[in-house]
């Protein structure tokens, strides 16, 4: 019997990193290297003292600063040792990258308009939704497989990417990731491993969630 079949019972938390200046501005940040505000930072501590006592096993971030800064924050508390991924980066955006949400719709408005109607699309010429899975899912997978029964992994990556990881892991269609929903900055969601495979625990979770602030708009 293998382990996925016996339900080992490992849960993954996919944390969404602080907020930046290109949050507040609804700014689509992508992979733009972009650092967490004063603010930002807050969140990264009081979330991971939260985390923390989750007791994790293990910390995998994208090694854009917006998540490293986050993580070191879980880092700190908990002693643990972070490695960085850039699989689990924002998606690329191309041009569309700097940009802020109104400018998007006005200048690029029925390509935002089919991607938000689920379809496959190359937002200003990057990535598409499930290419960004092909890369971010299989660092997930690879990272909780070294878990122990029981264990709990925490991914510290993008609201974009997070719910295309989250689409893929638990087997949704591509055209149905949006309903996912996103999560606010430093808000979590969490995967538990059953005897079927991964399932939603939980989604956007945390104490006091602020207003979706988009990487991804």
């Amino acid at each position: 019997m293998n382990g996925r079949t016996a339900g080992r019972g490992r849960r993954i938390v996919l944390w969404r990193h602080g907020q930046t200046a290109w949050n507040l501005e609804r700014r689509f940040q992508g992979t733009t290297d972009i650092e967490l505000t004063e603010a930002g930072v807050a969140q990264a501590r009081r979330a991971a003292r939260q985390l923390a006592a989750l007791g994790p096993d293990a910390i995998v971030a994208s090694d854009l600063k917006r998540a490293v800064d986050t993580a070191a924050e879980l880092a700190a508390v908990t002693g643990l040792e972070v490695t960085y991924d850039e699989g689990l980066r924002e998606t690329y955006a191309g041009v569309w990258q700097g940009l802020t949400h109104e400018e998007i719709v006005e200048r690029y408005g029925e390509e935002y308009a089919a991607w938000k109607r689920g379809e496959p699309v190359r937002r200003g010429g990057g990535e598409l939704e499930t290419e960004v899975a092909d890369r971010a899912a299989p660092v997930v997978e690879r990272n909780a497989e070294k878990l122990p029964d029981g264990g709990i992994l925490v991914v510290v990556s993008h609201g974009g990417t997070i719910r295309t990881t989250i689409g893929r892991l638990l087997g949704l269609e591509p055209g149905s990731w949006e309903a996912l929903g996103g999560l606010s900055n430093c808000c979590w969601s969490v995967l538990g491993e059953g005897a079927r495979g991964w399932r939603l625990l939980e989604h956007n979770a945390g104490t006091l969630p602020e207003p979706v602030l988009g990487d991804d708009v």
